[in-house]
């Protein structure tokens, strides 16, 4: 798994989740956004190659994280969807649900790739 480049991607949400919110064009599926088994981080997390780690504490605090930023993700997306008056901070600020879900997801990435590196 490269962590580093799934640091990157998850950080990239937040551009693919500003454009949604300017110009909702159906691009972007909620059901699938809120999986958490879908992007290559989801997929390594649910893999067996992933099932060493799965009793650390580092892991489960990235495999928690990390759905529950889809979750908010999706969420995002279904208000967009639902045509909800939404703004960019309010659905993506350092404060909103997907804010903190995506700093804690970062966190928990580095805490699995330090824990890895041993």
């Amino acid at each position: 798994m490269k962590f580093g480049e799934a640091i990157n991607v998850h950080r990239g949400w937040k551009l693919k989740l500003t454009s949604y919110l300017k110009k909702p064009d159906g691009s972007l599926k909620a059901d699938v956004v809120s999986c958490d088994d879908k992007c290559e981080m989801g997929q390594w997390i649910h893999s067996a190659e992933a099932a060493k780690f799965s009793s650390t504490p580092e892991f489960v605090t990235m495999k928690t994280e990390h759905a529950r930023f889809h979750k908010a993700a999706g969420d995002i997306i279904r208000k967009v969807d639902s045509r909800q008056d939404i703004t960019e901070d309010l659905a993506l600020g350092s404060d909103s649900e997907f804010g903190v879900a995506s700093s804690t997801v970062v966190a928990a990435i580095m805490a699995m790739m330090k824990k890895m590196s041993k």
